[in-house]
């Protein structure tokens, strides 16, 4: 009796551990953009905000059309060249002497937590927009599932948003 009761429990020790590994691992079907600023002076950092606002207003028709992963990851390769271009555009219009560049990869990121929402360590596909050197802070957002974290310029008060919850409230209203 006592071998079946440590064999049950061994065997419950293992399925524990088992799912509470599987649990752990991270659903990586998130597709990012970064906006990497070219340094963390205040200008740079004004200027990040700029652009981020213009990427945004010239993506949000494309992505609004997308129905997976893959086709947004898709439509935001296809437009590389022109979110060079919107980038850049603003940058010399302010009288910046460094271009943007951008690129979708995958690459590793820390571990991101904004109230209730966590977003695990790990290697995640982004729209990575590079401005000048690149070394200053980043904006961020999560463009697949269509989930967005707006702050203030400092970082701080991050809001989680929902375009699905968005498009459930206005429809109720």
């Amino acid at each position: 009796m006592k071998k079946v009761l440590i064999i049950i429990s061994v065997f419950i020790i293992f399925a524990i551990i088992l799912i509470g590994t599987t649990y752990r691992q991270i659903d990586t079907n998130y597709l990012r953009i970064h906006i990497r600023a070219n340094s963390n002076t205040e200008v740079d950092q004004i200027i990040k905000y700029k652009i981020k606002d213009q990427i945004v207003e010239y993506l949000t028709p494309h992505i609004a059309t997308c129905n997976s992963f893959d086709d947004v990851k898709s439509c935001l390769e296809e437009n590389l060249d022109k979110i060079d271009k919107v980038a850049t555009s603003v940058l010399k219009d302010n009288n910046y002497q460094y271009e943007a560049h951008s690129k979708v990869t995958a690459e590793e990121f820390p571990t991101r937590s904004y109230g209730d929402f966590v977003l695990e360590e790990g290697y995640y596909d982004a729209l990575i927009v590079e401005l000048g050197e690149a070394k200053g802070d980043n904006w961020w957002c999560v463009v697949y599932p269509p989930l967005c974290f707006t702050s203030t310029q400092s970082g701080s008060n991050a809001i989680y948003r929902s375009r699905i919850l968005d498009l459930i409230y206005n429809r109720n209203n």
